[in-house]
């Protein structure tokens, strides 16, 4: 695959997004799109603090409309499904940009690591706009940046692993916020006023829970992986502490952007994915405030062992988020390209555009470790077919001894168990006493 001309392509289409004669001829479409989803909108939508923990980090999560929870299949399941950690393939480390819409920007660095049915991550992202003070004949004051940094740990554990049934991950995130806002200038003065930044500021404090699922359903290619994953999750449960006074104490006025989330993802054949979620928010102050449901799809296609084509689809309120992107990998560098358009933004590559490059850190021997049994295994069944069943079973106990969850080699040994039970059962009958 030529790089340069994946590159020139995807451009080339960004280029034509953005262009005038196009923004202009979309503007209809973009008004008839409105129309259409204006019974959507929610009433209780922005009632919630930190609205950063609800903007992606951008890259292939968002290219399949954010339709993680039952996928969670890279370092992008922090934010969707924190069980996730336990059956990545790989440790993984990640960074991701997301120029979101006007000047905000999403800088994000992560890392995940799996101890055999143990995974554990760590994630630092941050959300910023610049800060610019006008007084009241338009003369710039104040300069800064509004930001939200949001810190996460990731513990996750796959339970029952085995051969045929993959296990129950359960995980959990515990996670910190901080809402930090600059001080800004006294408009009689021109002087910064002390502490005026941090009495708005703010701080929570929360979690995540999640459940994945993963077994075989109508599979019509030969792979070990499960086709069918199902996934649910209480992300954001917690408390915000949205202002600060002069005085030290704190005020609890907004409930964060806390969530139930359930989805799945299917693999229909081996190049081909498709996965979906269904997302209720849950106002923790107020029952009755809480926000509308939204939804979300997308397609995954391998077109080579090394490139993803992605599309995806969500509707969050009365916008609807269209979007489309590719991952490639260069060795062990995976990069995903992203650009979204709905209506919160014009169309332009410079908008909605993200970028993640995610760093293949190797699988601690995992794959090494299924192939030696493999090995023991074919070599059992080698001689069984021999007639030579002591090998045989010999063969197949080093095989449990690699890998304790090879449930065939068990199966095996089980069946030559009971089969000379019978030989034994049958030649004592056949002896005279």
């Amino acid at each position: 695959m030529n790089f340069k001309k994946l590159f020139l392509t995807f451009s080339i289409i960004l280029t034509v997004l953005s262009s005038k004669g196009f923004s202009l001829e979309y503007q209809d479409l973009f008004s008839g799109l409105s129309d259409t989803f204006r019974n959507f909108v929610d009433p209780n939508a922005g009632t919630t603090t930190f609205p950063s923990l609800t903007i992606p980090s951008g890259g292939r999560e968002e290219s399949l409309g954010q339709a993680m929870t039952g996928l969670a299949d890279d370092i992008s399941f922090f934010e969707y499904n924190p069980a996730g950690s336990s059956v990545m393939d790989k440790t993984q480390g990640a960074l991701f940009h997301n120029s979101w819409i006007a000047d905000s920007n999403m800088e994000t660095l992560a890392g995940t690591i799996r101890l055999g049915n143990l995974g554990l991550g760590a994630k630092l992202k941050c959300f910023y706009v610049p800060f610019t003070q006008y007084d009241d004949f338009g003369d710039r004051g104040a300069s800064s940046y509004y930001s939200e940094t949001t810190a996460v740990l990731n513990a996750s554990y796959n339970f029952f692993n085995g051969y045929y049934f993959k296990g129950l991950a359960v995980g959990a995130n515990l996670k910190a916020s901080f809402r930090s806002i600059p001080d800004y200038q006294d408009t009689a003065t021109g002087q910064l006023i002390a502490n005026s930044g941090i009495a708005q500021s703010g701080l929570a404090l929360m979690g995540d829970l999640g459940v994945l699922l993963r077994f075989n359903a109508a599979k019509l290619y030969a792979s070990r992986e499960p086709n069918l994953k199902i996934g649910v999750s209480l992300i954001n449960a917690g408390i915000g502490f949205t202002g600060f006074t002069t005085a030290g104490g704190v005020v609890i006025d907004d409930p964060l952007p806390t969530s139930i989330n359930a989805g799945f993802s299917y693999r229909i054949i081996k190049p081909l994915a498709i996965t979906a979620d269904f997302s209720q928010p849950i106002n923790f102050l107020n029952f009755e405030k809480s926000g509308q449901w939204s939804v979300g799809a997308g397609i995954d296609v391998n077109i080579t062992s090394f490139i993803e084509v992605m599309a995806g689809f969500r509707l969050k309120g009365a916008n609807p988020r269209f979007s489309i992107g590719t991952k490639f990998d260069i060795s062990k560098v995976a990069f995903d390209l992203n650009y979204t358009f709905d209506l919160t933004s014009s169309i332009n590559p410079v908008n909605r555009f993200s970028v993640a490059a995610r760093v293949d850190l190797g699988d601690r021997g995992r794959a090494e470790i299924q192939k030696k049994a493999d090995a023991f295994y074919e070599a059992g069944l080698t001689h069984y077919a021999k007639g030579e069943l002591e090998l045989a079973v010999a063969a197949w106990k080093n095989c449990l001894d690699t890998d304790p969850s090879f449930d065939p080699a068990k199966v095996n040994l089980k069946a030559i168990e009971q089969s000379q039970k019978l030989y034994d059962r049958v030649f004592d009958i056949q002896t005279l006493e």
